[in-house]
């Protein structure tokens, strides 16, 4: 029998007989964790235990705690969710039903029927019921005619309509206890894995998004392996909403929106441009401490630089269309990236290698076109900020530059609170070379400068194949905020093509022209972004220094306003951000109110306080430190920055 090579990560390569499955291979190479193993990724695709390893296959075994293994669990809840409503609803029939960010849903036709929360229960119940009979998932070929006339005996049009779209031959079914579904996989080996269940919502939904074709019920439910960790996601998910920045933005006074100005485009109110204010401040000091020069460039530029950098050939899908100006032969766009104006300030005089490295750094506002139903809040916006620096160094200097820019964003991590964070390392997709410019050559030492420096500084990082930006392979911090939520924020470049694409030089010590490296970074990744992690990380409780409003000064009565001035201008003097609340409404609702905007301190003012010269102190969260003077109290805040 012929044998093929595969490699099994943590073990190496190995040579199995060809037409074995991962299952076998689960079962022989890794027998201490086949109960937990879900699947694997091979190469970069997720299969499941019917899978036949290839020559040269590269082989990760995936459990529930890996993304891939989630979207193995949650594509098979989804079948376990049509199983139930074949169940309890004779007759329905089925759309598609994939695996989403968390959780699944199935779009169904049940006739005239409808879910409430009642049917909700018994859907719940059933999923359950099915799941503990551990039905083992089982893979069937069959030809795409015999698919066709399957699904005719059942009169199911929305599989057939799928079919018309199959060009293969040949198609593959899942079947599991009593349900069977066109699919391309992967799922669990069984059923039993799935010991919670909790469908989420009901609504609506255009079969296939088309408003001219009937409207399905989508149900959306989510899946886990233990009760607890059911348990664990809704208390996540009423903390989210909480914590939801949208709602709190609005509520602190920091971003709106107007439809008039457009969509995605956020406009900063007045605590929300103090909050912005510091932040850009905080950087900008950073920065300045380590060498960068800051520019400023337009928000515009000609099609033409566009183009000569590749964003217009690569990216223009993303781009808002070219427009002109009264002279209709030039053609601009708004600007979506700045790396292009920040070549041109490098262009804009001869350079010798004893001017390297230049730290070229802007606080660049871009704009990109998203699709409206992708916007959402300051997360996903079409106008944003850019915390933007472009690094032109010589060839030698890239690795500790790169570790230098690893460290401004550890220093930021630690600064703003986030503690629990990971790094990706985004390289090319091997198979699809075409989505980037540039040689091999240069690839391949762009992506051992990023795998070098991440190992020097000790940064634990995981390579993604396919995920590099299409100039050059990138660095991305992944932070996890107090839900445990992944987001992505910082992010490091290396580039060796845009430096060829705008002839950028340096004269060397030999006296010849040679090609500068250039390090693209963001720390926060875009100020909104930022911010809107920063929210729901804080709840809107910002740290002192980064507070829009830093003290609350409380007055007991109106007899006591003209010293809570004087207390307040001393406090202006000191530095400090105040607002005072010398309306009639009574003490306790004052400090409700303060609370409710998340101000770090309250000075409260009355009788005593005014003729003593002093104030009583509360901290946020409903904590009295007690009675000082004005003076005493400046020096409390200080110790607190």
């Amino acid at each position: 029998m012929s044998e093929v090579k595969v490699f099994l990560e943590g073990i190496g390569e190995v040579s199995v007989p060809k037409g074995t499955t991962l299952r076998e291979i689960v079962e022989k190479y890794y027998p201490d964790r086949k109960d937990e193993i879900l699947g694997a990724v091979v190469n970069k695709d997720i299969k499941d235990f019917f899978y036949e390893v290839q020559e040269g296959d590269r082989i990760r075994p995936v459990t529930w705690q890996a993304p891939e293994g989630k979207h193995i669990f949650w594509h098979s809840s989804a079948h376990l969710l049509a199983e139930a409503l074949e169940s309890l609803y004779p007759g329905v029939k089925f759309g598609t039903g994939p695996a989403i960010e968390n959780g699944f849903y199935y779009d169904v036709d049940l006739g005239d029927r409808t879910i409430g929360e009642k049917e909700i229960k018994q859907i719940e119940k059933k999923m359950l019921e099915l799941a503990r009979r551990k039905s083992p998932f089982k893979k069937r070929i069959l030809s795409k005619q015999e698919a066709i006339e399957y699904y005719k005996k059942k009169g199911d049009p929305y599989k057939l309509e799928i079919l018309e779209g199959i060009e293969d031959d040949v198609v593959s079914f899942y079947e599991h206890g009593n349900f069977v579904d066109l699919c391309r996989g992967p799922h669990l080996p069984h059923t039993g894995f799935i010991k919670a269940v909790k469908i989420t919502n009901v609504a609506g939904a255009y079969w296939r998004g088309d408003p001219s074709k009937p409207q399905l019920t989508r149900i959306y439910g989510i899946s886990f392996p233990t009760k607890e960790e059911l348990k664990e996601y809704l208390r996540r998910l009423e903390e989210a909403k909480k914590r939801d920045h949208r709602v709190l933005g609005k509520q602190l006074g920091i971003f709106t929106f107007s439809q008039n100005v457009g969509s995605g485009l956020p406009l900063w109110l007045p605590n929300g441009a103090v909050l912005r204010k510091q932040l850009e401040d905080f950087l900008y000091r950073e920065q300045v401490k380590r060498g960068y020069k800051f520019v400023y460039t337009p928000h515009i530029a000609r099609k033409h630089l566009y183009e000569i950098s590749g964003h217009f050939q690569k990216y223009h899908h993303h781009m808002f269309q070219p427009f002109t100006s009264p002279d209709e032969t030039e053609e601009y766009i708004l600007r979506p990236m700045n790396c292009p104006h920040h070549c041109e300030i490098y262009k804009s005089e001869p350079r010798s290698y004893r001017d390297l490295p230049l730290r070229l750094a802007e606080f660049g506002t871009v704009y990109r076109y998203e699709q409206s139903g992708e916007l959402s809040g300051l997360l996903r916006v079409r106008g944003f900020t850019v915390d933007d620096a472009h690094i032109f160094c010589r060839p030698d200097q890239v690795l500790d530059e790169f570790k230098s820019v690893i460290d401004l964003v550890l220093f930021v991590f630690k600064k703003l609170g986030f503690e629990d964070f990971s790094a990706q390392i985004s390289v090319r997709d091997p198979n699809n070379k075409e989505k980037y410019i540039g040689d091999d050559e240069l690839w391949e030492q762009a992506e051992k400068s990023i795998q070098q420096a991440a190992e020097e500084m000790k940064l634990p990082a995981r390579v993604m194949e396919g995920e590099a930006a299409f100039y050059g392979p990138k660095l991305d911090f992944m932070v996890r905020d107090a839900l445990g939520r992944e987001w992505q924020l910082g992010t490091i470049q290396v580039d060796y093509n845009l430096p060829q694409r705008f002839d950028l030089t340096y004269m060397g010590p030999d006296n010849k022209l040679h090609r500068p490296v250039m390090i693209h970074r963001a720390p926060f990744g875009s100020i909104e972004r930022f911010v809107g992690v920063l929210i729901e990380h804080t709840e809107g409780k910002f740290p002192l220094w980064l507070a829009p409003i830093q003290v609350a000064i409380l007055t007991i009565s109106e007899k006591f306003v003209d010293y809570a001035k004087q207390v307040e201008q001393k406090l202006k003097d000191a530095g400090f951000r105040t607002l005072l609340d010398d309306s009639d409404e009574k003490i306790n609702k004052k400090i409700l109110k303060a609370e409710k905007q998340r101000i770090p301190y309250m000075a409260v003012i009355g009788q005593r306080e005014a003729e003593e010269g002093t104030v009583a102190v509360r901290s946020r969260g409903r904590k009295q430190i007690g009675t000082m003077t004005v003076e005493e109290f400046i020096e409390f805040l200080k110790e607190q920055l």
